[in-house]
């Protein structure tokens, strides 16, 4: 048992609701689950009747939600006693982002934080996500900002929330016939050589790839890389196209022999998460994340 799985519990017994609850502690539904069902596992009894609408707390949750509430609460004044002694002593925070996102507002919520807890050091690496991913479990970092379709996800022990969700830009050298469209779908893109931006730095973002088969065909990618500068000059150098998140390029649109138009269509985005461990016992993590939706 530990106070992660208490949290959660007492949330949703008190907003009678497991989506409202992930919410609130801005984490999947599907963490917030888990973490209930691996404390009935370590009680060895069912909190909650999910048959009912709202949820309601069985006998035996009902029994658990007093004591639960008094350790809790016991848990935060303790915290907060520390707090007040650490908040002059310091601390850090190692933030891993994955290549690109440093052209986001990564830095302005960094620099929130920063001006809140002037004296906990700050700590940022980039990498791509496979690099990401190792460093988030070996300890070697405390978050992570990664892609939305990273294999980390699916990992028990992760926990993670959208921080971003950012629509694409198809980027074309200024000589391209494309160049005058408003917009562009991926259906338009069919005769195009791609140099395509990888988040893993390998060739494996299958779940990308599948856009294009959904539009008709496979693109001519002729040269995979995850990174920008590469792709930019390439691209200026009029080898190919790309595609990019506008978080990147909304910084490009004065760039030279660069032209950037919108790509559409249902899913035409790319949506960043902020990831760590559940069982990562940092304070200044804890505190971090919340700052992450203001």
């Amino acid at each position: 048992m530990n106070t992660t799985q208490l949290e959660y519990f007492v949330s949703v017994a008190e907003l009678h609701s497991f989506t409202k609850a992930a919410q609130k502690h801005y984490v999947s539904q599907t963490a917030v689950t888990q973490q209930i069902q691996n404390l009935e596992e370590i009680l060895n009894t069912t909190l909650f009747d999910r048959t009912k609408r709202p949820i309601q707390l069985t006998d035996e949750g009902t029994m658990l939600l007093t004591d639960a509430k008094a350790i809790l609460e016991r848990m935060y004044g303790a915290v907060a006693k520390l707090s007040n002694v650490s908040s002059s002593v310091g601390g850090s925070l190692r933030i891993g982002y994955t290549k690109g996102y440093e052209r986001s507002s990564l830095s302005a919520i960094l620099r929130r934080y920063h001006r809140d807890y002037p004296n906990v050091f700050l700590s940022c690496c980039r990498h791509n996500s496979k690099e990401l991913t190792e460093a988030l479990l070996s300890g070697a970092l405390d978050m992570i900002f990664t892609w939305d379709h990273d294999p980390i996800m699916a990992m028990p022990q992760i926990e993670y929330v959208e921080v971003e969700h950012s629509s694409l830009d198809v980027v074309l050298y200024n000589a391209h016939p494309l160049v005058y469209r408003s917009f562009l779908r991926r259906e338009d893109l069919r005769e195009e050589k791609f140099i395509y931006l990888t988040p893993s730095g390998t060739i494996c973002d299958d779940s990308y790839i599948r856009l294009y088969q959904e539009a008709g065909y496979e693109p001519n990618i002729i040269y995979y890389t995850d990174d920008i500068d590469s792709i930019l000059m390439m691209v200026a150098a009029e080898e190919g196209i790309s595609v990019m998140p506008t978080y990147i390029t909304r910084k490009l649109y004065h760039t030279e022999g660069i032209v950037c138009v919108p790509l559409r269509g249902e899913q035409e985005y790319a949506a960043i998460l902020a990831v760590w461990k559940a069982d990562r016992a940092n304070q200044r993590l804890q505190e971090f994340k919340e700052y992450l939706h203001r």
